[in-house]
Order: structure tokens, then C-alpha cells, then sequence
């Protein structure tokens, strides 16, 4: 055996290798795991030029792998997106964003895209209009919630200009006044085409600051366990020139997070053109273990695209999608190139079915990881007739933030099986767990364990019974082993296993034993990717890897962090970064009729002072709570 380049020593690992459960050390080498075992073994093997890290005891798990998320293009976006991930009041949201228009020079945007839904707030609602101008009179902002509507101030339709004579979009809809006027609020019906083609008028970062902007999204993603993606592409991310800052950043070894790439096709109506010329142009597989292409989709075709805004009736697929899809998947079968298809509804995915059984007749699809993303209505049938055509399921944690607004519209007993997990576990398909992230959920992976586990909503709301949920190894392995198979990487990435590549990382606590309501909560201590520590923090904060500021100085990544402004930590991060206890104690600790479920009932304090206008951690507007419940 090779002399080891690092050992880590002393922890309590959970390998998910059904012959070596659990070790407590592991000798890498090359990037991969050489040896797995007890310390003596593994510790036998250092040479001279052998580091050894202390795990101190500590739990170890194998890296965390999203099945589907958009890093690519959020990376060019990151630094200059205000997230609400995770902030658990609505009073906190708007503070955040009153501080970052203050910090925005002109003439660039307050942008908020996705990663939040309005049941995560005490108030349970999304701000106004009004609300909105108010804090932002001047600065542009955009606010883009789920896939259902945008909100846009005052300065931000004068950016955009959007006017009284500005036609209504296709599939979308301007909302107006009573004198035609655009009021700021755009809504999807059913397609968020309007949402994003509003969103792409904003300014864009200067090539430098994308790279950096890219790096501080790894990063975020590193300080929460991700060591590896798939990306699903995305419209407007057009091949090869947005893939430009990955790629560099990929040549200087600075990436930190592993990415396989779909290709995600660009206009309607030239999908075949499309796959014709990447088939000819670029090779399934190609590049390297930290950057390489994945096959096809999400997107194949644009008459498959079938839209998830649950406010809206289900969209019925147009009658040419067979012959659109027919194309695009012999094009892709002849070549041997995977592919993955966005579908939502179970009769988007029957039609999608009759046309790979009549394909693979021709083209046998043995050997293509194929696969279908997110089938939330998925039925038994369908999912039988992908488990026979050797296909699989990648499930992302979208019912977490559009679960309230599925069951309004279908029923909570439609929704207790939405997706259908365990059905697809025991009927032998292929299934792994993800994000969607960014602009639907967020892309925190403890959040979506969370769901796989507990079936409940960002909300709070009770999705799934046990007859839907998973034990925490199950949807462990739903985040790693399972994964790889996704990127067809089976044995070679996905547990603590020799050969394996050397990716995991230890929690700041253990997941195996921390109460259910701490799991979304869960972060990284330290985050290994080939061996080597790209993350640190606690007690080992010394092998952290840090990276340059944001870019611009002015990025809400400087002042708020990430998920739930944890750099924020005496404003909206002190009432994001835990579970919240002792509710009922605040509720019952005065007598007003005002109690807020977040913040207690602070709001008392306003009523014996001045009008606390300039106080955005405790208050909101000039009239008390934070929580706007007075």
C-alpha cells in the first residue's frame, strides 16, 4: 500500500459500507480513501511526509452530494442576492433589506431571488408593495418568491420599464392598478418566464467578481457539509460561455465543491439543433473528478416543460411534445449521452414514458443513467415503468416551501404522498434527494434531510406520516451513496469507503442524535473534499481554507452570511440560527393581545417610548412590534 499523504484519526466515523460500518480513522492518498479502520491500523501507515489530523472524537460523515441544483448560474449571481433562506420573521427579512438598500450604491439592484416561501415567517405573509417602497424609495428592488410572482418597487419598474403600455406577457401576468399602471407585482400563470426575463434586465458582475461571487457560493455550500452537486443547467445559462467562470476556476484549483453538469437546451423550437451540436461537440463524461459533464436536461424540450406554481391549475402539456421529446431522446440514445427531464406531474411523466418505451425498443437504453426530476404526483404505475426501463427519480424538498399551497389546492391527503418516497425506495427505482435550489428552496441540504425525515414544511406544517418518511440513514445515504448513481459514479464516490473519493465531513453536532427539530440546523465543522480541508470552523476552525471578501464591498454576503444571516448575529441571525423554544412561555408572558411566536413581545417596549423608527433589529415601522402585530 502507498504511503498515506493525510490520516484523520480519532473520530466516530459513519462509512455507510455495509462491511465496515463504522471506523474511527481513514489513510488518504491521491484524493481517495486507501484505508479505512481503527486509529492503530490506519495510524501504522504514515510515513515522514504523512499529516495526521485529530477528528477529536467527533461524528464524521460521508460528504453531502445534491442531486439537483443550479451552482453554475447561482454563482454568477451570489454576491449580489440578499438571501432570506432560513430568517424566521418577516419584520427581520425587511430589516435586512432596509440595511442592504442603505449599503446599495445606484445604480445597482436589492435583489431577493428564491430560497424562501412566506410560511417560514412568524407573520405568515410576504411584505407589500408599500411596505417595500417605503424602505426603498430609490434603490431598485426585485423579490422573487417560489416560482409564483415577483414583487418590484416603484424605482425597480422604472428600471425595467414596465409601463401602462407595456403588453401583458404570455403565460404571465403584469398586475395593474385601476388605471392600468403596473402595481410591482408580476405573477406566473402558469409559466415564470415574466419572473425571470424581469430578473435579467438587473446589472450583471464584471467577470472578476463572478469568480469571486462563485467561490463565496462553494464556500456557503462547504459550511454546510455539500462537498459535491449536479447541475441542472437553467434557462438563459447558455453553453459553453456561462460555464466560463467554473471552468477557470476549476483550471487554478480552486474548486470546492465537486460539479457534474447537465446541458440544459436554449431556445424553444431548436432543442434537436441543441443536442446535435453538443453531441458532436462535447463527450459525455468529459473533464475530471471536481468538473465534468453529465448528460442532458433538465430542460430537453420546451413542450415538456411542465410548470410547478401549485397556485395555478395544473399546465397541460401541448399536443407536439411526443414528437418534440422523440427527437431530443433518439439523438440522445444514439449517443449514449444520459439524460434528466424536469417533471412535476404524473401526467407529464406517462406521456414522457410512451416515448422512451418506444425509443428503447429501437435503442436499447442499457447503461444510460436516465432519470426524471422532482415527479411530486408521481403514480405506482409510473413508477414501476420507470423501475423497468432501469431509470431513476432525483426528489428535491420543493413541498417544503410549496407544500401549504399543494395541499389548498389538492388536499392534504393528495399531499401526504407527494412525492411518494417510500414507494419509489421499495419498488427497487433508482432514487436520490436534492434541493432545486436557488430560486425555489434553498440549498441548505439539512433542510431537505430535515423533510426526508420529519415530512414537515419550512413552515411547520405536517406533510407526511411514517408511511412517507425516512429514518435518518435512509435519507443519509438519499444525500451520498444514492447520489452517485445519479452521475453514474456507483463505487467511487458517495461513502467512507476505500477507493472512494475522499470527500466528508463532521458536523458541528451528531446527526445521529441530535432531536428532530435541531436537524435543519445542522452546519460543518469541518468539510474535507480530496483529502484536503476547504471548510473549518469550532474546533477546527485552524484548518479552515478562507477566501477574499465578496465582491462588490457593498454584497449582503459580507454583512448577512448565508442561510439564516448567520453572519448576522445580534439582528436576523439571533432568530434564525435555532429552534425556537419556550413559544408558549413568551405567548403567555404579558397580557396584550399581541404575542409573536418569534420574538416575544418586545413590541411592549414601544408603546412607553418614542416611535422606534430607526431600530430595524427590534422594530419595524413606527408603530411597535417587529412582527407589525400592533
Amino acid at each position: 500500500m502507498n504511503t498515506p499523504d493525510i490520516i484523520y484519526y480519532n473520530g466516530n466515523i459513519t462509512t455507510l459500507d455495509t462491511n465496515n460500518r463504522s471506523a474511527t480513522a481513514v489513510a488518504i492518498k491521491d484524493g481517495r480513501f486507501i484505508k479505512v479502520g481503527n486509529d492503530s491500523e490506519v495510524l501504522d501507515l504514515a510515513g515522514d511526509n504523512t499529516k495526521s489530523i485529530n477528528l477529536k472524537g467527533r461524528s464524521v460523515l460521508p460528504g453531502l452530494m445534491d442531486n439537483h441544483t443550479h451552482v453554475i448560474r447561482g454563482g454568477l449571481n451570489y454576491n449580489m442576492e440578499l438571501r432570506w433562506d432560513g430568517v424566521r420573521s418577516l419584520a427581520d427579512a425587511m430589516a435586512m433589506l432596509k440595511q442592504q438598500v442603505d449599503n446599495t450604491p445606484a445604480p445597482q439592484w436589492v435583489r431577493v431571488v428564491g430560497g424562501f416561501t412566506e410560511h417560514q415567517f412568524a407573520e405568515k405573509r410576504l411584505p407589500t408593495i408599500d411596505e417595500i417602497n417605503k424602505v426603498a424609495p430609490d434603490t431598485p428592488v426585485f423579490i422573487l418568491h417560489l416560482y409564483d410572482r415577483a414583487l418590484l418597487n416603484a424605482a425597480a419598474l422604472r428600471s425595467v420599464g414596465y409601463t401602462k403600455d407595456t403588453p401583458e406577457p404570455p403565460g404571465g401576468e403584469i398586475q395593474r392598478d385601476v388605471n392600468g399602471n403596473p402595481t410591482g407585482l408580476l405573477l406566473a400563470k402558469p409559466n415564470a418566464s415574466i419572473l425571470y426575463a424581469t430578473l435579467a434586465k438587473g446589472p450583471k458582475l464584471p467577470l472578476d467578481y463572478q469568480l469571486n461571487s462563485t467561490r463565496h457560493f462553494m464556500r456557503e455550500l462547504n459550511r454546510l457539509g455539500v462537498t459535491g452537486i449536479i447541475d441542472a443547467g437553467g434557462g438563459s445559462q447558455n453553453f459553453p460561455d456561462d460555464y466560463e467562470v467554473v471552468q477557470k476556476l476549476h483550471d487554478e484549483n480552486l474548486l470546492t465543491v465537486r460539479m457534474a453538469y447537465n446541458l440544459f437546451t436554449q431556445k424553444p423550437n431548436e432543442e434537436k439543433e441543441d443536442f446535435l451540436n453538443w453531441t458532436a461537440t462535447t463527450t459525455y463524461k468529459q473533464g475530471d473528478d471536481y468538473f465534468r459533464h453529465n448528460g442532458a436536461g433538465e430542460m430537453l424540450v420546451f413542450s415538456a416543460a411542465d410548470f410547478e406554481d401549485f397556485r395555478q391549475p395544473r399546465p397541460e402539456m401541448p399536443a407536439n411534445m411526443e414528437e418534440d421529446l422523440e427527437e431530443v431522446i433518439r439523438i440522445l440514445a444514439q449517443n449514449k449521452w444520459p439524460w434528466r427531464l424536469h417533471a412535476t406531474y404524473d401526467e407529464t411523466i406517462e406521456r414522457a414514458l410512451n416515448v422512451y418505451e418506444k425509443v428503447s425498443k429501437e435503442i436499447p437504453f442499457d447503461g444510460l443513467n436516465w432519470f426524471f426530476d422532482h415527479a411530486e404526483t408521481i403514480s405506482q404505475r409510473n413508477i414501476d415503468r420507470i423501475a423497468a426501463l432501469g431509470g431513476g427519480i432525483a426528489v428535491q424538498h420543493r413541498m417544503a416551501y410549496q407544500g401549504e399551497y399543494f395541499a389548498e389546492r389538492y388536499g392534504t391527503a393528495a399531499a401526504s404522498n407527494t412525492p411518494p418516497i417510500k414507494q419509489m425506495l421499495d419498488s427497487g427505482v433508482k432514487v436520490s434527494a436534492g434541493t432545486d435550489a436557488t430560486r425555489v428552496a434553498s440549498y441548505n441540504p439539512w433542510v431537505s434531510l430535515n423533510w426526508l425525515i420529519n415530512g414537515q414544511t419550512v413552515g411547520g406544517m405536517k406533510l407526511y406520516d411514517q408511511d412517507n418518511t425516512l429514518d435518518r440513514e435512509t435519507a443519509l445515504r438519499m444525500w451520498t451513496e444514492k447520489v452517485a448513481w445519479f452521475t453514474n459514479e456507483v463505487g467511487k464516490r458517495g461513502r467512507i469507503e476505500e477507493g472512494h473519493l475522499a470527500d466528508f465531513i463532521v458536523p458541528n453536532k451528531d446527526y445521529f442524535k441530535v432531536p428532530d427539530e435541531e436537524i435543519p440546523f445542522l452546519t460543518s465543522d469541518l468539510t474535507v473534499v480530496g483529502g484536503k480541508p476547504v471548510y473549518g470552523a469550532g474546533e477546527f476552525k485552524d484548518f479552515d481554507a478562507p477566501i477574499p471578501p465578496a465582491m462588490p464591498d457593498w454584497s449582503p454576503v459580507n454583512q448577512f452570511g448565508g442561510y439564516a444571516a448567520w453572519a448576522d448575529p445580534e439582528g436576523a441571525g439571533k432568530n434564525s440560527l435555532a429552534p425556537m423554544q419556550n413559544q408558549a412561555v413568551m405567548a403567555s408572558s404579558c397580557g396584550c393581545s399581541s404575542a409573536c411566536n418569534l420574538h416575544g413581545h418586545n413590541h411592549a417596549k414601544a408603546w412607553t417610548s418614542k416611535a422606534p423608527v430607526s431600530n430595524f433589529k427590534d422594530f419595524f415601522g413606527a408603530f411597535g412590534c417587529s412582527c407589525w402585530a400592533v
